[in-house]
Parts: structure tokens; C-alpha cells; sequence
């Protein structure tokens, strides 16, 4: 079986080979290749030590050259290249020690996670499968390479791998796998929550984000919050024809904690919904897992409409649109799965270009300074009470209009 590779990778393995060197593409490019699917990046493992490499290439980067690794710049793609080495004793669960290099591929491959990422390639050689990761990607199973209690006693972050990888690619995980994580889920309070955090957002983007059960099958959800582990798994649901958006993701699997039932917004509710508590839990288990204050932001509203569906008139739609930005409403039209009515409402309202928020008002607070009002809070007070209106009557979103209906009247001004 040949794989395609691209041509900077098989010039830098070409380069090896002819300075001596063993050199193959190695782990998930291979499994991705081998799956028919485009590989994100495309490590490279090689019997010459990071001084040989570095001494080869013009361009190198020591990105982790103390456990073997160099990048080699083409262009401006870096390509990982990495010596085969052996681990020494993982003494945090997380990291080895120290690490030993070795001229045996087999040796490097022995102590990868997985069968499926276990397995090396080149034109030459052809595939190097030594652990069965062919025959585990044709009947679709996630399996440690040897021991799964081993292989996860190294590194516990690898249990949470196992659930993203059988998310990512619809694989179920081999029995004795899923035993050995059920017995090391504690040690994932071990590991740094923003590494817990990548990899259940990788689990939340997939193709199957509903796996993210398994987190809390598994007995693993107690390790990763307090608060994580009280959400109520049974009421997880999460279409994976939602957009792979961080935040929209999320915000499906924490919804979870909302009550079940819709309520009605008529546009006098203002900012007030029902599920505040939601929210408020939403964003406390983010915090914990250190993501970043945009997605926690956005995810807050999100959840915090979870549930609420306007009446399907101009000025019910409007007042909830405008609560929001424009990609958080079409989120949430997705989440909440409004009907033809309220969709067919967004899209005459954006239509027609209805005024949604202070920056689309006629009326500015320069021209109100104009009027004689003072800069402060004043300015703030009258524009809210001007958006008000519009959102009830957009026709008259105008300069004119709002500054008489609002006690600015005379001529000279409105002709300023």
C-alpha cells in the first residue's frame, strides 16, 4: 500500500535515508491517511539523534529537543522530527522523567498510546504495523498499545483521549481499554485542566459529540470538576449537524443543566430568562476548565436562552435579536431549534435592515452634546430610551424623528 505524503515530508525523509539515517512518517498521519482522511500535521520519527537532524536541515527549530524533537522549517511549514526514544518512569503521570533514545523503531513505537496511532510509514519500507493498528482501524476499536493500565498509568490524559478518538472517528473502545479507564479515572485530578479542556472540545467538535457521555460513564466527570460531575448526563443532546463552533458545541452539552420546557418570550422579558442558574453553572464549570473569557462569555448567553422561544412577531424577534450579536442568534436558532415562523422573521427583519443595537441608531451621542445634553450618564439614558422605541417602531429609526419624539425640537438644531 502506497500513502501519499506531501513533498516536504518526503524530502525530509529522503534526506535521512540518504545520510543514513532510518526515518518514517509516524502516528495519526498515518492512521488519518490510512482512514482516507487529510492529515492535520505529519510527524516524522527517525533513528538519527536532534544534532544529526539539525545538521542536515538549514532551518530547524528545538521545540523539544531535550526529549528529541526538532522542527524543520520548508517554506513556512514546520515538520516535526523526532528521534525514537524510550521513556523513562512517568513519576507526575503526565511526563516521563527522562527519555532515552534508541535505534529501534519498534521500541519507539511500543510506547505510543494507541494501536491505531502506533504505526509508521515509509515509501520505501512500506507500513510498519506492529500491533495490530490496521487490523483495530477495520473493525473501528480504540486499543492501548500492550497494557492498557500501563499505557495509562503513564499519561493519564490518554483516557480522555480514548473518548475523543472514538468520538472523532465513530470507534467504540476495546473492552479491556475501557475497564483499565474506569480504573484511572482519579488520576486525572493529576492533570492540568486546560489540557481536560482541549481534549473535550476536540470530543465536542467531532463527528459524534455525544460520546462526551462516556466522560461521565467512565467515572472520569468527578476528576474533571466538582461541579462537571452534578450535570445531569441524561439529558445530554448534541445534533452534530450543529456548526463545529467552539462556543455553539458547548453551549449544546451545558444546556444540559437547564430545565426541561420552553418559555415564551413576548419582548418585555428584556435581558431576563429562565435559565440564569444554567448560565451561572455553565460558566463556573468553564472557568475551571481555564477557557478562554470570549467562549465563556458567549457560551453564558447561549445557555442562558436555552429553552426560550419568542412569539413569532416583528417586535418579539427583534427584542430577542438584539439581545445578542448576529452569530449568537443564529447559534441559538440552531440550538433551539426555532421554527419557519421565527426564521422567516431574522431574515425580513435583516432585510430590511432594522435597527438592533445603539450602534445602528440615527441619533449618536454627539448629537445629543449638540443638544445641549451634558456627556454622562444623560447620553447613555436617552439613547436606550430612543432603541427602545425603534425596536418597536423601526420606521422611525431617523435622526429627525427620534430627536423630536424624544423633546428635541427646534428647527435649528434638526437642520444641523
Amino acid at each position: 500500500m502506497r500513502i501519499q505524503m506531501p513533498a516536504q515530508v518526503e524530502q525530509i525523509i529522503r534526506k535521512l535515508n540518504e545520510n543514513g539515517y532510518e526515518a518514517f512518517a509516524v502516528g495519526g498521519c498515518v492512521r488519518d491517511a490510512l482512514l482516507g482522511r487529510e492529515p492535520e500535521d505529519w510527524d516524522i520519527t527517525t533513528s538519527a539523534r536532534p544534532g544529526q537532524v539539525k545538521a542536515l536541515f538549514r532551518r530547524t527549530i528545538d521545540t523539544g529537543i531535550q526529549h528529541g524533537t526538532v522542527t524543520v522549517m520548508i517554506g513556512r511549514t514546520g515538520y516535526e522530527v523526532t528521534t525514537y526514544r524510550i521513556d523513562g518512569e512517568y513519576e507526575d503521570g503526565r511526563h516521563p522523567k527522562r527519555v532515552e533514545f534508541t535505534a529501534s523503531l519498534l521500541e519507539d513505537l511500543k510506547r505510543r498510546d494507541f494501536t491505531i496511532n502506533a504505526m509508521a510509514y515509509s515509501h520505501e519500507t512500506g507500513i510498519v504495523d506492529e500491533f495490530g493498528g490496521m487490523a483495530d482501524l477495520a473493525a473501528g476499536v480504540i486499543r492501548c498499545v500492550g497494557d492498557p493500565l500501563e499505557r495509562f498509568t503513564e499519561d493519564a490524559l490518554r483516557i480522555l483521549r480514548a473518548v475523543r478518538f472514538s468520538a472523532q472517528l465513530g470507534f467504540a473502545v476495546e473492552a479491556g481499554t475501557w475497564k483499565a479507564i474506569t480504573v484511572i479515572a482519579p488520576n486525572l485530578a493529576r492533570v492540568s485542566r486546560e489540557r481536560i479542556q482541549v481534549e473535550l472540545t476536540k470530543t465536542l467538535l467531532s463527528d459524534h459529540p455525544e460520546r462526551i457521555r462516556e466522560v461521565f460513564e467512565t467515572g472520569m466527570s468527578p476528576y474533571i470538576s466538582p461541579v462537571f460531575a452534578t450535570l445531569p448526563q441524561g439529558r445530554v443532546r448534541i445534533p452534530a449537524t450543529l456548526p463545529r463552533v467552539k462556543y455553539v458545541r458547548w453551549a449544546a452539552f451545558l444546556r444540559c443543566a437547564c430545565e426541561q420546557g420552553t418559555t415564551v418570550f413576548d419582548g418585555k422579558m428584556g435581558e431576563a430568562t429562565g435559565n440564569t442558574d444554567a448560565a451561572a453553572t455553565a460558566v463556573r464549570i468553564l472557568k475551571e476548565l481555564k477557557m478562554d473569557h470570549d467562549t465563556i462569555a458567549r457560551v453564558k448567553t447561549l445557555v442562558s436562552w436555552s429553552g426560550v422561544e419568542p412569539v413569532a412577531e416583528p417586535e418579539a424577534v427583534r427584542r430577542a435579536m438584539a439581545q445578542m450579536e448576529p452569530e449568537l442568534w443564529d447559534a441559538l436558532t440552531e440550538l433551539n431549534e426555532y421554527g419557519a415562523a421565527i426564521r422567516a422573521q431574522t431574515a425580513k427583519i435583516r432585510a430590511d435592515g432594522d435597527c438592533l443595537r445603539l450602534s445602528e441608531l440615527a441619533v449618536k451621542g454627539k448629537d445629543l452634546i449638540d443638544a445641549g445634553v451634558k456627556p454622562g450618564k444623560e447620553i447613555g439614558a436617552i439613547l436606550a430610551r430612543m432603541l427602545d422605541h425603534v425596536l418597536a417602531h423601526p420606521e422611525d429609526n431617523e435622526r429627525e424623528t427620534l430627536l423630536r419624539a424624544d423633546g428635541f425640537e427646534t428647527d435649528d438644531f434638526c437642520q444641523k
